[in-house]
């Protein structure tokens, strides 16, 4: 049968596939819708396969919330170009939705979620064979928290979520702590909370310098200890200085809204390498 201009614009809508990806498609398939969509499927895996090699160092990062539950997903691609095309952010934005409704708990479930019929893992190589660029889920993470909020930085290549223990949480507030894990990358919400790995490496490294800067053997605990106060100081959320108003500390923050608010976890993407 014969492909009509109306079969091929349908056939785009359903795919997002180029116009001559859909006209070639249907020709091989004979017309036949389903089968067309299946050599459009297949061209991307093809596709995907002499890409795997290639680096996928751009991307588009997002963040939101559903109620109690917030969460990030990265998808990286290979150049900016693609990686600000609103097919893509489009494409980046429905993965997201699918998560929040769904919560999956992993990268592997949430590759298996389904999205307008098709599982993530198959969207993304579909839209591997339109671009012809490497594409892979490239991170995803989530909290659950009495209220949660979300922060994208501007160009999409940076976003945070957080938690707070407490449900009436004043917006401002919450974006602003928001804000300050993506400005200043704390590793954790508070020292007690800091892995025991980094602790005793950064202690480690206290000693050794003291060392070699010849200080006495008796006082390198207590010049580690010191130092150690230091980085909770740096890289503590709630220990660290309020970029907004450093005469204050994030806990300082927190408690002249409700002496009960803290923050219980968060969580930072950056597709940009630190």
């Amino acid at each position: 049968m014969a492909v009509t201009m109306a079969d091929i614009q349908r056939l785009r809508k359903m795919t997002g596939a180029g116009m001559m990806d859909c006209k070639n498609a249907l020709n091989e398939a004979g017309g036949d819708f389903d089968k067309a969509i299946e050599i459009i499927r297949k061209k991307g895996q093809a596709v995907a396969a002499k890409r795997e090699d290639r680096e996928a160092a751009e991307g588009c990062v997002l963040a939101a919330t559903k109620g109690n539950f917030a969460a990030i997903v990265a998808v990286k691609c290979e150049t900016d170009f693609v990686a600000k095309g609103e097919e893509f952010i489009g494409m980046v934005k429905a993965i997201l939705n699918a998560a929040l409704e769904k919560q999956p708990k992993s990268t592997e479930e949430l590759n298996e979620l389904t999205v307008d019929g098709r599982k993530v893992s198959e969207l993304i190589t579909d839209r591997i064979g339109i671009t012809g660029e490497k594409m892979e889920l490239g991170a995803y993470e989530y909290i659950s928290a009495t209220s949660t909020v979300s922060y994208v930085h501007p160009g999409n290549k940076l976003a945070t979520v957080c938690g707070f223990n407490l449900a009436d949480v004043d917006f401002q507030v919450a974006k602003d702590i928001a804000m300050q894990i993506a400005a200043m990358n704390p590793v954790s919400v508070n020292k007690e909370s800091v892995p025991g790995e980094i602790v005793e490496k950064e202690k480690k490294i206290a000693r050794e310098k003291a060392m070699e800067q010849g200080k006495p053997e008796n006082i390198l605990d207590r010049i580690a200890e010191g130092a150690l106060t230091k980085y909770y100081k740096d890289n503590t959320l709630l220990m660290q200085d309020f970029v907004k108003d450093s005469k204050m500390t994030i806990a300082d923050y927190l408690k002249k809204q409700n002496p009960e608010l803290t923050v219980t976890g968060f969580k930072r993407i950056n597709l940009n390498v630190e």
